[in-house]
């Protein structure tokens, strides 16, 4: 039986159990401490994997593609940070400053890798690309998100951890970690390849965790008597707000350069899109545990935004595509 489509996917869908249970049952004290550990090390786990399942190979070929890639990263890095700064005085008129700072970490994220590929392929663009794109995005995100963390987040009033605290814990949870992976790859590297869906239970196993325990801790400090049903709805319609944006500059801005039809779709779908899975891990390392709740609000709901839209736009952009080669095909009998 096909799954409906106006369902979220399994992921957002124990995301909201998750937050559902913090909010019912928030663990605290000693049990809070263990669940601390233990999502500390999941992280740590989760970058070990991702660093034995990346590719050198395919990442160092990609990379001839200098121009597709160039504009993925600054759409990423670059303009979407801008726009978030941008509608600064617009989006404090709506939402609490603690939402608006969780929204500009959510501008500072590397994009998805998983979704990015998988919308690129259902759109019939640039495979490969998009496959290099997506995970130098991530490989760079571990360095750019915290220091645009430093220069934007911090700068407008958040609440974060030193700047030499920040690399730190970056350099030995994440960066350490993944490092580890990419030299113990020759090894395991087959095997990790064999057993994907164990790496995705890690991924996932990671997200929900330290999603419970910031959530657990928000919940206790009173995150929902500070944001109210009539804030989600604005902070979900700001979402959809940056999003349009932003898929309208990479639609708009690769044709302008040039670009073919299928790495305007590689553009488009790597450019606008924000990993949730890099999110989580690295606001628990970067943000004080109190603040992690309210950073992690605007992430979760423009995951879920992201998915639903950008799986509508590839099939769109697929059957575009089957149409224009049945007229050719036509064509060519006539």
């Amino acid at each position: 039986m096909a799954r409906p489509r106006f369902l979220p996917d399994n992921l957002t869908l124990m995301l909201i159990a998750v937050v559902a249970t913090a909010s019912i049952l928030p663990c605290t004290g000693q049990v809070a401490a263990v669940f601390d550990g233990l999502t500390t090390f999941m992280i740590g786990l989760l970058f070990f994997m991702h660093g034995a399942k990346l590719s050198r190979e395919a990442v160092v070929a990609g990379f001839t593609h200098w121009k597709l890639h160039v504009t993925v990263l600054l759409c990423t890095f670059a303009i979407f940070p801008l726009i978030g700064l941008a509608l600064k005085p617009v989006l404090l008129q709506v939402i609490t400053p603690e939402l608006y700072l969780g929204l500009l970490f959510l501008c500072v994220l590397p994009s998805t890798v998983q979704s990015s590929i998988a919308f690129t392929s259902v759109a019939r663009g640039n495979v490969p690309a998009a496959i290099c794109a997506a995970s130098a995005s991530n490989l760079l995100g571990i360095f750019l998100t915290p220091l645009l963390v430093g220069v934007l987040v911090v700068a407008n009033g958040g609440e974060g951890h030193s700047s030499l605290d920040s690399i730190l814990k970056i350099v030995y949870q994440l960066l350490l970690p993944f490092v580890a992976g990419q030299i113990a790859r020759r090894w395991i590297g087959a095997w990790i390849e064999r057993n994907k869906s164990w790496l995705k239970f890690v991924d996932q196993s990671s997200i929900l965790l330290v999603v419970y325990v910031a959530f657990s801790e928000a919940v206790v400090e009173g995150l929902w008597r500070q944001v109210p049903i009539s804030m989600l709805v604005a902070l979900l319609v700001i979402s959809a707000v940056l999003l349009a944006i932003i898929m309208g500059i990479t639609t708009w801005g690769s044709r302008r350069l040039g670009f073919n039809k299928e790495d305007e779709i590689t553009i488009v779908f790597c450019g606008s899109k924000k990993s949730l899975a890099s999110g989580v891990p690295m606001a628990k390392v970067l943000f004080s545990s109190g603040a992690i709740g309210m950073v992690l609000l605007p992430v979760m709901l423009f995951h879920q935004l992201q998915l639903m839209v950008c799986a509508i736009l590839a099939q769109r952009y697929g059957a575009r595509r089957d149409e224009a080669q049945a007229a050719a095909a036509d064509g060519g009998g006539d």
